[in-house]
């Protein structure tokens, strides 16, 4: 946790931030992709669906969320 906390209070973490996303985010698509596929959250995703009230947004797993009606 400190050396995390180091990372960032001396830019290293932004500067690491900043590459990955130049580079194309390979490791944040994987990663992201990966935990989208956890268990815990194909759980989640069942129990929203059964809680109607939250209307809830499903997101795509390129990271994009459909766009939710607004309400007058």
């Amino acid at each position: 946790m400190r050396r995390m906390l180091g990372e960032i209070r001396n830019g290293e973490y932004a500067r690491k931030w900043i590459a990955e996303n130049e580079a194309g985010r390979n490791w944040f698509n994987e990663t992201r992709k990966r935990e989208q596929n956890h268990l815990i959250e194909q759980v989640g995703a069942r129990l929203r669906d059964l809680m109607p009230f939250l209307q809830p947004i499903r997101v795509a797993q390129d990271g994009t969320a459909p766009q939710t009606p607004m309400s007058s």
